[in-house]
């Protein structure tokens, strides 16, 4: 943890190129034990897909070294990780994370993910966006067949 302030500058550093360069003021480093794995910077801008924020791009460049598990590895975020962001952190494991920017400063500058935190902490059916479940009865047989592959490992 003492090299927090380290790593978290990087990633404002990041930021802060990003913009220069007409992206979004967001910059990630992925650290595990304190070797930097992988940094990158918002790139919505660049490729116009919506899911490319920094956080998930050193997810995935991470996972490609080490695999879908990021166990004992720490994000560092320029600003506080969107609920997706934030759910791919969970879903990989990662063990910390340390960001610069929380929504509430980010919001003057529309900025803020605060919204969305806001409707996923409603039931589904009271969201506003329309989610459907449309049970599929071949679904458990799919998720059995699963489960027998992957016994014990």
């Amino acid at each position: 943890m003492h090299n927090d302030e380290h790593y978290l500058q990087r990633a404002v550093q990041l930021a802060a190129e990003n913009v220069s360069g007409g992206g979004r003021p967001f910059g990630a480093v992925l650290v595990k034990h304190d070797q930097i794995l992988a940094e990158a910077a918002n790139t919505i801008h660049v490729t116009q897909d919506p899911t490319a924020h920094a956080e998930l791009l050193v997810i995935r460049a991470a996972s490609q070294q080490l695999g879908a598990r990021l166990d004992d590895c720490v994000i560092y975020a320029s600003g506080q990780p969107c609920p997706m962001c934030l759910s791919a952190m969970y879903l990989s494991g990662v063990a910390r994370v340390v960001f610069g920017a929380t929504n509430q400063q980010g919001a003057p500058f529309g900025l803020s993910t605060e919204a969305i935190y806001q409707q996923l902490a409603h039931p589904v059916c009271e969201q506003t966006l329309p989610v459907r479940h449309l049970a599929q009865p071949g679904i458990e047989q799919i998720y059995r067949d699963w489960q027998a592959r992957h016994a014990g490992g």
